[in-house]
């Protein structure tokens, strides 16, 4: 290990993310009610310009008033260079700053984007005397933000997470695609043909760099990487194999549009039972080990040492907070 340690944030499960737009009061009380571990009301892309002042009243009488459980609760400002933003940050936060668990920034393109939320947040915080520290979800969604990514990783210690945001960053590179999350069947590679001349179509993953980067910055800084949107709420399938491939990755969640998407999340990003009882034999079978003064040890045919300690504590810390431990 390095010298330099990075402290991960404060732990919170984060393995679904439920996108609920804060204009509506009905969707609003269902996500209340889910098994969804965060919920963000949002107030940016999913509320007209019309209903922006009512969804912000939605928002403050939703965290002021509802039981949101275990869940932890956020919401979506507008971007920075809009004029709703100042209003979504001061009134909500100043009306119930002292039940919010974090606020998510879109459209995040340099660190100062960071700083400037941070700045109010403070001051709102010092001025209302709420003792609790609101935290910060970075979403990054544009070229900019990418390229400014490991500045923007390091920008706050209010910052927890840093999410991805397909469809715009997709919009941002000005990529051949409509699609949220999934495959982009163009996006893939014709092999030779081979003697009989048979050629074979190889389908790639438009946002694997993108997406390992994100993980990178924010493994590397101690914040917890999500996963974007999967738009088709109607391919379960599709929605499964796309947050396969996130966990792979190292992410932590996934976003869910549609409750239904809530529990294939959890499923996905959470260790199963069976995960959880090899982590526990792999300490159990370590601390024999350390008891003999070994520093390595044959575990089910394979050889184990302090890289796989790490990974099996990792599991086991999320199945107690899951409740599953």
């Amino acid at each position: 290990m390095s010298f330099t340690k990075i402290p991960d944030r404060a732990p919170r499960l984060n393995r679904s993310q439920l996108a609920v737009p804060a204009s509506q009061a009905r969707m609003i009380e269902k996500a209340a009610n889910s098994e969804a571990d965060i919920v963000f009301l949002d107030l940016e892309d999913a509320v007209a310009p019309a209903d922006k002042e009512a969804a912000r009243q939605n928002v403050v009488d939703a965290v002021n008033q509802k039981d949101w459980g275990r869940k932890s609760v956020s919401y979506r400002v507008n971007g920075l260079d809009t004029h709703y933003m100042y209003r979504d940050l001061i009134d909500v936060v100043e009306a119930c700053g002292d039940r919010l668990d974090l606020i998510m920034i879109p459209k995040v393109g340099a660190a100062s984007d960071i700083y400037a939320v941070d700045m109010l947040l403070t001051q709102i915080e010092a001025a209302k005397g709420f003792e609790k520290r609101i935290g910060i979800e970075a979403l990054i969604e544009s070229a900019l933000g990418m390229q400014n990514i490991a500045a923007i990783a390091q920008s706050s210690p209010r910052l927890e997470s840093l999410h991805f945001g397909a469809g715009d960053y997709s919009a941002s590179l000005h990529a051949k695609t409509t699609h949220i999350g999934g495959t982009n069947s163009e996006y893939a590679i014709l092999s030779d043909a081979d003697e009989s001349g048979h050629r074979v179509y190889h389908l790639g993953d438009q946002h694997h760099h993108a997406l390992s980067s994100l993980v990178i910055a924010a493994r590397a800084n101690g914040l917890r990487p999500i996963d974007s949107a999967f738009g088709d709420f109607s391919d379960p399938e599709g929605y499964k194999a796309s947050a396969q491939r996130a966990a792979a990755m190292g992410c932590e969640g996934k976003w869910a549009i549609h409750p239904s998407q809530i529990a294939l999340a959890n499923e996905i990003m959470g260790p199963d039972a069976e995960e959880v009882d090899r982590a526990k034999r792999i300490l159990s079978a370590m601390n024999e080990a350390a008891m003999e003064g070994k520093g390595a040890v044959t575990f089910e045919g394979r050889m184990i040492d302090a890289a796989n300690i790490r990974q099996a504590e990792m599991l086991v810390r999320k199945a107690e907070m899951i409740g599953n431990g």
